[in-house]
């Protein structure tokens, strides 16, 4: 039942991190020619190894590091002007989505308590 939820964890994680790239170096940056925003994505790239290798621990972690993406994403959406808003809805979107999985992953490979 839940084979696909680490499947789904890394695809959503590699959407963040390709999406944050993007977003701050060609999509919508905040001063032309790419902004130190992009550094927003160094936390993704540590996590990214263990998601791939479906660490539970990294899991537990990385969930509340979408945390931070997902209220960075409500933010930008409220506050910025188009298309920055429509790239940060995307940005929640994303983020909601890892959390989710990744925290249902995260409960399904817990240890059984004897």
């Amino acid at each position: 039942m839940t084979r696909w939820l680490p499947a789904l964890s890394s695809a959503t994680l590699i959407g963040l991190i390709i999406l944050g790239l993007c977003w701050e170096l060609l999509l919508a940056p905040l001063r032309p020619g790419g902004s130190w925003l992009v550094l927003k994505i160094v936390p993704l790239l540590f996590a990214l190894p263990g998601v791939l290798h479906g660490r539970r621990y990294t899991y537990q972690w990385a969930c509340l590091l979408a945390c931070l993406y997902l209220c960075e994403g409500l933010t930008r959406a409220y506050t910025d002007a188009s298309p920055a808003n429509h790239l940060a809805m995307l940005e929640a979107a994303l983020a909601l989505a890892f959390l989710v999985s990744a925290m249902l992953h995260a409960r399904a490979t817990r240890p059984s308590v004897a």
